[in-house]
């Protein structure tokens, strides 16, 4: 049999010398009886006793005196923020379960993305949305049966806003207006059709499948994919050639150049990498300040493979060295073409040279290839992942100085920074910020980004490495800490490698 002893803050320096053996209760120099709580439990059986009385000389002194004393108080009736209690990270931790919060490592803080969480499951279980968890919210939450969430007509929130924002990337909501944060009958009408395209159950609600689907790369969108052809195709096409992203000739048809060339144009714009030609890419495609391509050192992909391959096709590059990586071989090969045709010779592959690589006019290489030999073009392993020392000499201590320099920033669902951040998009933000060119991708995408040196036990981690759990990321500080953007503080934060992290662990990757 167990037991555990509950008592007012009042109560407390009494009884705990009361059980300690001292003899007598600092009240007032008496040896008054101190009325405590005890709970017993027997068998898995929780029974309140009630209220005993407990002194030296009392009937149950020797019954209770070598029981422990908790060192927390009960968790108050009413959870809410700025709460903070060791209740509040099973509450996350089921609130994740569900899918109301981004997976991270809980906590014991009631915090703004706690409440939000909170919310949301309220209003799906058509309970007071107060972000307040009392009895009632609380055994909902807990309840076996609970249901994993999901959207529906008649919803309103934030979460609604960001479904609707990807449905009008993905050609499923017509026009921008229609992103209102309310679920109507065009949000429905959209989510089904977006469902029947990709083989879903057309119920018009956005649950468990249908959410994981909008932000996965295997989503199918509803117009200019990939085999299409139209005028629209094609002015896109022209617009990304002139910005230095397309190696190919403008011809009005969707294919694997335009896909790759839009990807690459994403990953330079903080889009989403999906190679579709949804609203927002085209809007940030018309932009004046477009970002223009610029393949550098370090850089990797199906885009580096097709600026290989006509270096190769002009002679300036072996073609066993069309790896996809651009490495020292590449740029050696890019100073030599950019030289023999007039141009800056900086080695990086930015709107000019690209124009000229795939014109019709090229100078062909005079001499043997710049990169004859047999090598593989990786000089620099695909592992530095960018300029070692482009942040004061040291890429991980610049890499962990940009980190904490963020600390205390708020925690915003898709956020990538300069001011808020979610994980994935802290963890791209400082990458770039340290000079490693890294496309944004989510945390799941991180799983297999494949583009440096991957750890696959958690003990060979180390400073500087980008750790993957499951739903979350984040950088290793080193001394058993990370750095990351933390749904469940509710801010950036530096904390401990504790077990959640080695339980939850898939793997690192080293940039450095």
């Amino acid at each position: 049999m167990k037991h555990k002893i509950y008592r007012t803050a009042a109560a407390t320096l009494a009884v705990a010398m009361l059980l300690s053996g001292c003899g007598k209760t600092p009240v007032s120099n008496s040896n008054e009886p101190v009325k405590v709580s005890i709970q017993t439990e027997s068998e898995g059986q929780a029974v309140v006793d009630g209220m005993e009385q407990l002194t030296p000389d009392g009937p149950d002194y020797e019954r209770l005196k070598d029981l422990p004393v908790p060192e927390t108080e009960p968790a108050p009736e009413y959870l809410r923020l700025g709460v903070e209690h060791e209740k509040i990270s099973e509450l996350q931790a089921r609130l994740m379960e569900l899918g109301f919060m981004d997976n991270d490592e809980p906590t014991e803080y009631f915090g703004n993305v706690t409440q939000e969480a909170v919310k949301t499951f309220q209003r799906q279980n058509k309970l007071n949305q107060d972000g307040i968890v009392g009895p009632a919210t609380w055994d909902a939450i807990m309840d076996p049966n609970a249901k994993y969430y999901a959207a529906q007509n008649g919803d309103q929130g934030s979460d609604i806003e960001r479904i609707q924002k990807r449905l009008y990337e993905l050609g499923y909501l017509a026009t921008a207006d229609l992103v209102t944060g309310n679920f109507g009958e065009k949000t429905e009408e959209a989510v089904k059709k977006m469902q029947q395209v990709n083989g879903l159950d057309q119920d018009g609600k956005v649950g468990r499948r249908t959410v994981n689907l909008l932000y996965s790369e295997d989503v199918k969108p509803n117009l200019l994919v990939y085999g299409d052809k139209s005028e629209v195709v094609e002015a896109a096409q022209k617009r990304l050639k002139e910005l230095g992203y397309l190696t190919t000739e403008p011809d009005g048809t969707y294919g694997n150049d335009t896909s790759v060339a839009l990807k690459q144009f994403q990953s330079r714009n903080d889009l989403v990498v999906d190679g579709y030609l949804g609203p927002s890419t085209r809007a940030a495609l018309n932009d004046p300040g477009a970002v223009a391509n610029g393949l550098v050192l370090g850089d990797q992909g199906d885009s580096v493979k097709q600026v290989q391959n006509l270096l190769s096709k002009y002679g300036y590059l072996s073609s066993s060295n069309v790896t996809g990586y651009f490495g020292d071989k590449t740029e050696s090969a890019v100073k030599s073409f950019q030289s023999n045709n007039g141009l800056a010779s900086d080695g990086s592959v930015g709107r000019m040279t690209m124009a000229k690589l795939t014109s019709n006019d090229v100078k062909k290489s005079t001499g043997s290839s710049s990169s004859s030999s047999g090598s593989s073009g990786k000089s620099n392993s695909s592992s530095s992942g960018g300029s070692k020392g482009s942040v004061g000499g040291s890429g991980v201590s610049g890499l962990l100085s940009i980190a904490s320099s963020k600390l205390g920033s708020p925690y915003v669902w898709g956020a990538k920074g300069p001011n808020s951040f979610d994980c994935s998009g802290f963890v791209y933000w400082c990458l770039n910020k340290a000079g490693v060119k890294q496309s944004y991708t989510t945390s799941s995408g991180w799983r297999s980004i494949g583009k440096y040196t991957k750890i696959t036990n958690f003990n060979s981690l180390q400073a500087g490495d980008i750790i993957v759990v499951s739903g979350h990321v984040g950088i290793v500080a080193g001394g058993g800490t990370v750095i990351d953007a933390s749904s469940s503080n509710g801010k950036v934060v530096h904390r401990s490698l504790s077990s959640w992290w080695r339980n939850n662990f898939i793997c690192g990757w080293r940039i450095f």
